[in-house]
């Protein structure tokens, strides 16, 4: 399994988000396109990709989760220059309200519904790609943002993702918390045994990326329910928060924590503003890896 060094991570970090907008502003259309995976138990997916002409095949794979809008295109379209700039195949599924009803079908994956999780499709579209469209990557990193990002942060748990070099959960509205305290699906309090453990989930290579701007408590799109307000009154202050008890949680169970948290100076809730940051992040990183074993936001 290919698993990022963080402490790589946390240096690279500080210095791409320094030259973020050093990128070009260009969108060439050649090396847009899409096309249908089925190769999973869900429902086909429309896949959104980017892949660049010439790129080499070994090219670092961004598989990027879209918002509550379900618009996987407009966020392939946010990736279209970052790809030709930095070098990277990006590939946006598609979880479609019909097909994917709700935050529960898609941000919190279906869990409990009886029907094929979410979560699933991710490691079936990796090796689709490897297998169909000539990349021989080893890994993937998974980039989410918004209902995105509580998508991402959810699947590393729950997926145990075999191929994912790590996971950037950018802006996420609301969390599910690393214990067993908070009940479903603010907790994995009441998720059957071995379902989805914390300490495993705090192992795995998850990056936080808060935009510093994005503290609106009035966000028509934000989540208010009594669990949600415990984490904060806006997005910036609930991914502080997640990190806070997830420390608790890693020194309580005499664990390492392996995630990160980093904020995103000058952005406040906006998908392109977190792919400028992550973009350059992604591409320094390239195979340097090491090797172990309601649609409220």
């Amino acid at each position: 399994m290919m698993r990022l060094t963080f402490l790589r991570l946390a240096g690279l970090l500080l210095a791409c988000l320094a030259v973020a907008c050093a990128s070009s502003s260009e969108r060439p259309a050649n090396s847009r396109t899409d096309f249908r995976f089925a190769a999973w138990p869900g429902p086909m997916l429309r896949v959104f990709a980017v892949e660049p002409d010439g790129l080499a095949a070994d090219a670092p794979v961004v598989i990027v989760m879209h918002g509550v809008g379900r618009n996987a295109d407009e966020y392939r379209d946010n990736w279209v220059d970052l790809a030709e700039h930095y070098g990277l195949r990006v590939y946006v599924p598609e979880f479609s309200k019909q097909d994917f009803p709700g935050a529960e079908h898609y941000n919190l994956g279906g869990i409990g519904t009886g029907k094929p999780r979410a979560y699933g499709a991710i490691e079936p579209l990796f090796r689709y790609v490897q297998d169909k469209r000539g990349v021989t990557a080893p890994s993937y990193v998974i980039f989410g943002h918004s209902a995105g990002a509580q998508y991402v942060h959810r699947f590393v748990c729950f997926a145990e993702p075999e191929h994912m070099a790590f996971a950037i959960s950018a802006n996420a509205g609301w969390y599910t918390l690393p214990s067993t305290d908070e009940a479903w699906p603010y907790g994995l309090g009441g998720i059957p045994e071995g379902e989805c453990t914390p300490k495993a989930w705090l192992q795995q290579p998850v990056l936080v990326m808060l935009g510093d701007k994005d503290i609106d408590p009035a966000d028509p799109s934000l989540r208010h329910t009594p669990e949600a307000d415990r984490q904060g009154p806006y997005r910036m202050a609930r991914g502080l928060y997640f990190m806070d008890v997830a420390a608790a949680e890693a020194a309580a169970l005499d664990v390492p924590l392996a995630w990160q948290v980093r904020t995103v100076p000058g952005v406040a809730h906006d998908n392109r503003g977190m792919a400028l940051a992550a973009a350059p992040l992604i591409a320094s990183l390239g195979q340097e890896t090491d090797t172990t074993g309601e649609d409220a936001q």
